[in-house]
């Protein structure tokens, strides 16, 4: 009998599912994964000056600044008097509304200070900050800060200009 040579076939594998199963890997681990936001401030750097302009400097009365400490054990100072920071968003306002034109908030970290305290006294200043313009553009334009056009909303920047001065410790260390 003759043996005829056949040719022998490789099995082939089914792969019309695979990409289907690939995806819904990756949608599992995109539900599944958890993502850490960041914490930040949104803060804008001036526009840089040119070497040409040079800045007045002026003396500032030491009652128009108003000393946020923030201490190594994550107490905060507030003109030398403790405060706790529930309640720096009101005293931050009521300084503003007073010396509104000429007005500085100096914040001073201590390096072994938490950085989670630090951020929590810069939210209360933005807020303060937030709420005067937020009266004020009501009171002015009849309407809230955030609905303003871009000239009320300068028109209002000016009137309650946000003017932060901030230091830190010199000594060596940090925390977080």
């Amino acid at each position: 009998m003759f043996l005829k040579n056949r040719q022998r076939r490789v099995p082939e594998l089914n792969t019309t599912s695979t990409a289907d199963i690939s995806f819904m890997l990756l949608i599992l681990f995109l539900v599944t994964t958890s993502m850490d936001i960041d914490k930040g401030l949104s803060r804008q750097l001036p526009p840089p000056t040119p070497p040409e302009e040079k800045m007045n400097e002026r003396e500032v009365p030491r009652e128009n600044i108003l000393n946020i400490h923030i201490l190594a054990d994550n107490k905060v100072n507030v003109n030398e008097e403790n405060e706790e920071i529930s309640k720096l968003k009101k005293r931050i306002m009521k300084f503003v509304e007073q010396k509104r034109n000429v007005h500085i908030i100096r914040i001073e970290a201590d390096r072994n200070s938490n950085y989670d305290t630090y951020f929590k006294v810069q939210n209360q200043i933005v807020g303060a900050y937030a709420n005067l313009r937020n009266n004020y553009a009501k009171q002015k334009f009849g309407k809230a800060f955030a609905l303003c056009s871009e000239d009320e909303k300068q028109a209002v920047r000016d009137y309650f200009p946000q003017r932060i001065s901030e230091t830190y410790s010199s000594e060596e260390g940090g925390e977080k």
